[in-house]
């Protein structure tokens, strides 16, 4: 199954987010990938990042929601980016079709 990505985003404490469309993930914790549903914000996010770049994160929480529910998440011309640099969208952007 495939569901787009409404909203990709940087939070003001650092760790990258994704909102789906639809789909809500309240286990994805048992993919044990570190990636939280935050069911208030309607979104998959990352852990405050140390060593891991933005990049990687946003590849972790795609790969746990193929992992735990069977989804995966795709970007569109419509998503929205908040908080992101160009350069980052740019690479997520080329990376992630």
């Amino acid at each position: 199954m495939v569901e787009e990505i409404e909203e990709v985003g940087i939070d003001l404490q650092g760790k990258i987010y994704v909102r789906p469309a639809r789909t809500s993930f309240d286990l994805i914790y048992r993919a044990a990938m570190e990636v939280h549903w935050d069911g208030s914000r309607r979104q998959l996010q990352s852990p405050v990042p140390r060593a891991w770049t933005h990049e990687q994160w946003f590849s972790q929480i795609l790969a746990a929601a193929v992992d735990e529910y069977g989804i995966r998440l795709k970007l569109t011309p419509d998503t929205a980016w908040v908080n992101v640099p160009d350069e980052l969208r740019a690479h997520l952007q080329a990376t992630s079709t």
